[in-house]
């Protein structure tokens, strides 16, 4: 698949590694492409200890602006697990084909998802902001 071909080197918290990791292993069932996204993310992470996170990586908590390559259009979201997602307040899901894309990428990095109808994408990290405390 394309858009495998050039995946950018993604960082994650250990804090979250493992739950992001259980997280993908439970919606296999129900979303096979989204677990294996999730897990494949986790697989190929660098992982660091919460101090050592670099400011610019996207993490649980993140603010993040990016842009979708396909449209032009420039987004910003809060990546959250599961129970605190709220679209309508912009806090993304890492549960979602667009927070599976996000998670781990510095700022600059581009990398290519699949939105849930299916049509491939790309997008670019322009900004991370720290999580919240």
């Amino acid at each position: 698949m394309a858009i495998q071909a050039a995946e950018p080197p993604i960082v994650l918290d250990a804090a979250y590694s493992e739950r992001l990791e259980q997280l993908a292993a439970g919606v296999m069932r129900g979303a096979p492409e989204l677990g294996d996204r999730l897990m494949r993310e986790v697989a190929r992470a660098t992982v660091l200890d919460s101090a050592d996170m670099p400011p610019d990586v996207v993490n649980i908590g993140s603010s993040v602006t990016f842009r979708d390559e396909v449209t032009g259009r420039e987004q910003q979201v809060i990546l959250v697990l599961p129970p605190e997602a709220d679209i309508a307040a912009g806090r993304v899901s890492v549960l979602t084909p667009i927070g599976a894309a996000l998670i781990g990428l510095k700022t600059g990095a581009a990398i290519g998802w699949v939105t849930r109808d299916g049509a491939e994408r790309r997008l670019t990290v322009l900004a991370v902001g720290r999580p919240a405390a």
